[in-house]
């Protein structure tokens, strides 16, 4: 159902409007990432990586909501990539430890950019104040329904 065939008693509801909202947002962000050769979980595990420090893949795909079963070939694209590093973890060996790399910084910081100009595409109508009163907002309701 989209905005053009959804009954008015429904668009009217604070629910249908942040689905909405959150679909356009998710739409922008994969076509942003996309025009970095990215993806959203790209961007996840750099951040993670770059504010936390290294950690194992198991530890990574906790912060970062992955699938222990999808971790490995997602950490191998960043590894083909040189964006990341894995390493026997020096405390015990089967585990791997996975690090930012200098290439994966710079690629953070790039998406970091595009992830900017999403915003501002995405809150376009919005003046400053507005922006920041949403996301107080937002950030209120998530906190409270955690």
């Amino acid at each position: 159902m989209d905005a053009n065939t959804a009954p008015a008693r429904l668009k009217g509801t604070a629910s249908w409007l942040l689905n909405q909202a959150a679909l356009q947002a998710t739409r922008l962000v994969t076509d942003g990432l996309g025009t970095a050769h990215a993806r959203r979980y790209h961007y996840s595990m750099l951040a993670a990586l770059e504010e936390f420090g290294p950690a194992s893949q198991a530890t990574l795909g906790r912060r970062c909501g992955i699938d222990r079963s999808d971790m490995v070939a997602m950490v191998n694209e960043l590894a083909d990539r040189e964006q990341v590093e894995r390493a026997p973890d020096p405390a015990d060996r089967r585990r791997n430890v996975i690090t930012i790399t200098p290439a994966g910084v710079r690629q953070l910081k790039r998406l970091d950019e595009v992830l900017n100009h999403v915003q501002d595409d995405l809150l376009a109508p919005l003046s400053e104040p507005e922006r920041a009163q949403l996301t107080e907002l937002l950030t209120r309701l998530l906190t409270h329904h955690a």
